[in-house]
């Protein structure tokens, strides 16, 4: 625990056998109290494997629900057993688990209730090997996000992420979409209830066998995207209302 706040860290996991035991030998366990995986559905041997590694809660789902899908269940699984702190962490050690500490002691000071790792800050993302495609979309859609929803982020699409137990509970998660774009309409709510939200720069990995969407797929999410920007535009000045941010 930090400071009497019980510390969980929730793995949203589709086949990551390969990488899921390097993930969890970073994780400090010294600080989280505990972890949740939930495999939506992998052809590969992640379930087993995340038992056989000692996590004590892990749920598979039988249908894939896609990575909101995933998050919706990891994210009521983490209140429902009273975490505090929740941090979320790829198992497929795209994002290093080095960074925990410094997330967890942002939120368990007070100083901000939700962190973002992020890619972009400094200058390593394509050091990274970060698609350059990819990285002019990112840079692309962020500069439209943040006149849109009017904050300022360095990026919007990182999937290494803490928040506070009170801003999961205050914001409507489970009415969001089942696919990628769940991200970005997390952070518009957050956004539009005026949480605070704090970055730090992370290291950008890519490799093998790290997920990572395909060119189809981004420029699809990058469509949803938008479509959330906008609909959080339209919320903002009292022109529509959207069930999301109810």
């Amino acid at each position: 625990m930090y400071k009497e706040k019980k510390v969980v860290v929730v793995l949203p996991a589709y086949n990551a056998a390969l990488t899921l035991k390097r993930t969890l030998d970073e994780i400090p366990m010294d600080l989280v109290d505990e972890l949740i995986l939930c495999d939506d559905a992998s052809k590969d041997s992640t379930f087993e494997l995340a038992k056989q590694l000692g996590i004590k809660h892990c749920i598979r789902h039988e249908n894939n629900l896609g990575y909101g899908g995933n998050q919706k269940t990891l994210y009521t699984k983490a209140l429902e057993i009273g975490a505090d702190i929740i941090i979320m962490l790829h198992p497929d050690y795209q994002y290093t688990p080095k960074l925990i500490p410094s997330m967890v002691n942002i939120i368990g000071e007070g100083l901000y209730p939700v962190v973002l790792g992020s890619r972009i800050l400094g200058k390593g993302a394509l050091k990274g090997g970060m698609p350059y495609y990819k990285f002019l979309f990112n840079r692309f859609l962020t500069l439209i996000q943040n006149w849109m929803v009017d904050y300022k982020l360095s990026e919007y699409h990182t999937g290494y992420r803490a928040f506070s137990r009170t801003v999961l509970e205050q914001i409507a998660f489970h009415k969001n979409s089942n696919d990628f774009v769940f991200d970005n309409q997390m952070l518009s709510q957050i956004i539009y209830k005026k949480f605070a939200i704090a970055e730090i720069s992370c290291p950008t990995k890519y490799f093998d066998e790290a997920s990572s969407i395909n060119f189809n797929r981004s420029v699809k999410y990058g469509l949803g995207v938008l479509g959330v920007s906008l609909k959080h535009f339209l919320q903002r000045k009292g022109i529509a209302r959207f069930e999301i941010y109810s």
